[in-house]
């Protein structure tokens, strides 16, 4: 270890250390002496005349109107536009952001300029229109609103890169970890850093080097972003055992002393297989954002982060069952990691310094982490963790020494206001309007009982004071921000994305057991030994492990959307997957496509021969059509146009295999890929989706929806397929890999590149996302298997 290093990274935390020390010494005389009261007592005075209505009838003005959805985005942003009250509200909140993250001052008047830039975009950006539905997700959550907005931008491609890297997060995130809280904060950061790059870019920038800014700052939003999850969430998690968790701090305490993220080597533990992928990434992040700091601060940049990562692994390393810690001991590694985080956001983000920017980061940060700590006292207490809040809690009793976190809490924000930002009213405003918010979402989430129950304890100081603070929680208006409705929002979607998902592969589960459980062909007694053979063969096409996407997508729509019986509706199931199978084996033949291996098996012209194959598809075919006739349960005609359309969709996809074949060798335009992929794939989905809509009997509007639908999904599907061939994994597939160069055969990446063929992918998915809107019922297996279908890995 590059010995130079370490004492100078050991120099700074001992710097950075005494500072602290000083600070809290400060604090804790301030808090002793309530010095806070006084101050705030005339400060709340002041900040009321804004914030508190005395008389009821001013309920009735607009901007008295009480009957917002906070917990609805959409709802929520269209009440505060309709109240007047969307311009003060996102004011603060940027203001805030300001402080926290970028330790401006906010009465100056570039860093007004500047909020009020970022407050414009975001009503341009982030307001939803009045025509938006209350219970759809907002655009900019959704992956399709993220991949709009980076079309307009000219960034597709760091779009499709960070999606990507999500997904991956959010498949190797430890069950011990909570999942939507951790891809929550890596969200923050990455928009965080993206807004600010925004943010610096201006107006001024040609397209160019806006796109490459802004290419940048979602990558370097990523890579910081990383560690919260698999770096304070991992450590702080039991996922790993305490000697992984040795072996891993002291890995990263490598890194950050030398430089250099050092190899995996030996692991003791048996995690090893999750810490290989998240090694792999932290050391592509590590290395991109070493590589964007300019060499005059990389030192300074190593340095804020050992500080960081030193004081975080003292304060994890307490233990809540010791009851000697000093408040020195519980408070100066919080000063420490809290302004040290927001020193290390800077670097990365390489955000310009103006005066006093130091001194009012190192003192902010603890303000804000004390308000974190009281939200997460009760989470924090079931850990086991040993925050101000869970130590004060425990040992009050016993130690008289231990200062009240809570009077402490107060007393950082006498200080911010009078000592650090010279008692500027907007930044009181800013503070106490985040102070009374945080009080009141704690008694919301918690409930009025356990709230009291905790201001008992902890707001004992000053009676008086602590009187006129619970009547602000009580009364106060328009101290909500929108950072806290955006992570809400977040936690919201992520969570039910990852039920809907659960829901999803669930449905797929259970509907292709009751598939392939009635799926074979059975054997007539006395049956012909040549007819039998055909059926053997046929039953061998059938068990093979086939995805039976199509009988699915009919039973979703059949049975989930339209209320259709199951078994009524199984015959329909059958002659879907039969057509399919026989088209695969048309596929395969030698005179066609010539394929060896078929869902993991040998093709059936390799079993038996090319004759026999042929015959197999056609009894699969002449099958499909006994099993539509059989629909007994439906409107006779009903029945008679599923079988009009069924035979024309079965027309088609002749066509677009003859397509297929006479393109063979030559170099296609994407428009004639577009379309033999839409007769060869697309004709399939949509058949499945229309079928069942048919006997259903819905309108010719739906129908319309579900074929535009169709037509986007079947060609994203086909994009993935061909992007498998080119990067996919041959045992996943079940089939070998190259086959598309090896043959000469056109396909969207020959046509368009890898990146041009991820784009069509993309450009295909947003649209039949955007199809969808026009269903009349929102059909959220529709949207996860288009998720499916792009980031499936066979």
């Amino acid at each position: 270890m590059n010995k130079e290093l370490t004492v100078q990274a050991n120099t700074s935390y001992r710097m950075a250390e005494q500072k602290a020390a000083q600070y809290f010494a400060s604090l804790y005389e301030q808090a002793k002496a309530r010095k806070y009261v006084p101050a705030l007592t005339e400060d709340i005075r002041l900040w009321k005349r804004s914030h508190i209505r005395s008389l009821a009838w001013l309920s009735f003005l607009p901007g008295g109107k009480k009957n917002s959805d906070q917990e609805n985005y959409n709802r929520y942003m269209l009440w505060l536009k309709h109240t007047g009250k969307l311009d003060d509200y996102l004011d603060r909140s940027i203001s805030y952001i300001y402080m926290r993250d970028l330790g401006k001052a906010i009465n100056s008047p570039d860093t007004k300029a500047r909020i009020q830039r970022v407050v414009a975009d975001i009503k341009h950006r982030l307001v939803p229109s009045s025509a938006a539905k209350g219970e759809e997700k907002p655009d900019f959550i959704s992956l399709a609103g993220l991949y709009r907005w980076a079309q307009q931008e000219g960034i597709e491609t760091a779009a499709i890169w960070v999606i990507d890297k999500l997904k991956a997060v959010s498949t190797n995130i430890p069950e011990e970890l909570n999942a939507e809280h951790a891809q929550r904060k890596l969200i923050k950061i990455i928009i965080g850093v993206v807004l600010h790059a925004f943010e610096e870019l201006g107006d001024e920038r040609s397209p160019v080097e806006r796109a490459r800014k802004l290419d940048e700052a979602m990558r370097l939003g990523y890579s910081y972003g990383l560690t919260y999850p698999f770096i304070d969430d991992l450590l702080d998690s039991q996922a790993l055992t305490d000697l992984e968790k040795v072996q891993y701090s002291d890995m990263i305490r490598s890194a950050l002393l030398t430089w250099s993220v050092p190899e995996l080597g030996e692991w003791a533990g048996t995690n090893k297989a999750m810490l290989q992928y998240i090694h792999a990434e932290l050391r592509e992040a590590f290395e991109y954002i070493k590589q964007q700091q300019q060499p005059e601060t990389q030192q300074l940049f190593f340095d804020q982060t050992y500080v960081f990562f030193h004081s975080q692994e003292l304060d994890r390393a307490k233990a809540l069952s010791n009851a000697s810690y000093t408040n020195d001991e519980l408070y100066i590694p919080i000063i420490l990691k809290s302004s040290s985080s927001r020193l290390i956001a800077r670097s990365v983000i390489q955000a310009p310094e103006d005066e006093g920017f130091e001194n009012r980061t190192f003192y902010y940060g603890i303000y804000n982490q004390l308000a974190d700590d009281f939200a997460d006292m009760f989470d924090d207490m079931q850990d086991g963790a040993v925050t101000p809040y869970t130590y004060y809690l425990t040992y009050r009793d016993q130690r008289e020494d231990l200062i009240n976190p809570y009077e402490l809490y107060w007393t950082v924000i006498a200080h911010l206001i009078h000592n650090v930002y010279q008692s500027d009213p907007s930044t009181r405003e800013v503070i106490l309007d985040r102070a009374i918010n945080g009080l009141r979402r704690f008694k919301i989430k918690h409930g009025t009982e356990k709230y009291v129950s905790v201001m008992n304890i902890f707001a004992s100081g000053d009676p008086a004071f602590h009187r006129l603070i619970q009547k602000l929680v009580k009364k106060a208006v328009d101290v909500d921000f929108f950072d806290k409705l955006l992570r809400d929002e977040l936690v919201t979607t992520l969570k039910s994305d990852r039920e809907e998902k659960e829901a999803f592969f669930e449905t797929i589960k259970a509907a292709r057991e009751q598939i392939n459980s009635n799926l074979l062909i059975a054997k007539r007694d006395s049956m012909p030994s040549m007819n039998e053979m055909l059926i053997e063969a046929a039953n061998y096409s059938l068990e093979g492990d086939g995805k039976r996407l199509r009988p699915i997508l009919s039973w979703v729509m059949g049975v989930q959307e339209y209320g259709l019986q199951a078994q009524s509706l199984m015959p329909l199931l059958r002659s879907l997957e039969y057509m399919h199978t026989a088209s695969l084996i048309f596929d395969d033949l030698p005179s066609q496509d010539d394929a060896s291996t078929r869902r993991g098996r040998p093709t059936l012209h390799q079993m038996h021969d090319s004759a026999t194959a042929e015959l197999t598809g056609l009894v699969l075919i002449q099958k499909a059509i006994q099993e539509q006739s059989s629909l007994e349960s439906f409107d006779a005609k009903a029945v008679i146009a599923l079988m009009r359309y069924s035979a024309q969709k079965a027309e088609d996809l002749c066509m677009g295999q003859a397509m297929d074949l006479s393109s063979k060798g030559k170099a296609l335009t994407l428009e004639q890929l577009n379309t033999i992929c839409f007769y060869k794939t697309a004709i399939g989905f949509e058949a499945a989706l229309v079928m069942p809509a048919i006997l259903a009997q819905v309108n010719e509007r739906e129908i319309a929806v579900l074929k535009t639908y169709a037509y986007h999904a079947g060609i994203a599907f086909q994009i993935k397929d061909d992007l498998l061939d080119l990067q996919g994994d041959a045992q996943l597939l079940g089939k070998p890999v190259g086959q598309d160069v090896e043959n000469n055969t056109s396909s969207f990446v020959t046509v368009l590149g890898q990146e041009g063929a991820q784009k069509a992918m993309w450009e295909h998915y947003c649209s039949a996302i955007g199809a969808l809107k026009g269903m009349p019922r929102r059909t959220s297996f529709l949207e996860h298997l288009l998720n499916y279908i792009v980031h499936r890995d066979h």
